[in-house]
């Protein structure tokens, strides 16, 4: 709190965390996390609680060092941004790991699940027929 001729003025972090955590918003508990760094060896505290409005989740974080206190709320734009790096990353990383172990069974000789069938081919075609009829069904009604 700031002081302004003997009075007390409320910050604006501290009121726009009071108009997210009024009213019909869903919110975490507080979650607190310590990390060391390793090459300096200095704490450092996290203290995140994620809350959703009908604007989209805000997050809020609070971080504690040896230089002090700093706030801050994340707003819903920036935390969807998060969010989709995120997905974007796991998805990635989903992808090469299916490749890696799609190239490792194919130099170990195993075969796609698919092509274990002798007639998988003649499977493949009848469904790709039966699609291209669907589709000229859908498209003459």
């Amino acid at each position: 709190m700031e002081q302004q001729n003997g009075y007390k003025t409320i910050s604006k972090f501290d009121k726009a965390v009071g108009g997210l955590l009024d009213g019909n918003s869903l919110r975490t508990k507080p979650t607190t996390m310590e990390e060391v760094e390793k090459t300096t060896g200095e704490a450092e505290t996290f203290i995140i609680q994620t809350v959703r409005t009908e604007e989209g989740d805000s997050i809020i974080i609070k971080f504690v060092d040896v230089d002090g206190v700093k706030r801050i709320i994340l707003p819903p734009k920036v935390s969807n941004c998060i969010a989709r790096q995120k997905d974007s990353l796991t998805a990635r990383a989903r992808t090469n790991s299916s490749r890696a172990r799609a190239k490792a069974m194919k130099e170990s000789g195993q075969l796609p699940g698919f092509m274990k069938d002798p007639n998988w081919k003649q499977k493949a075609r009848a469904a790709l027929k039966k699609a291209r009829l669907a589709r000229r069904k859908a498209a003459a009604a």
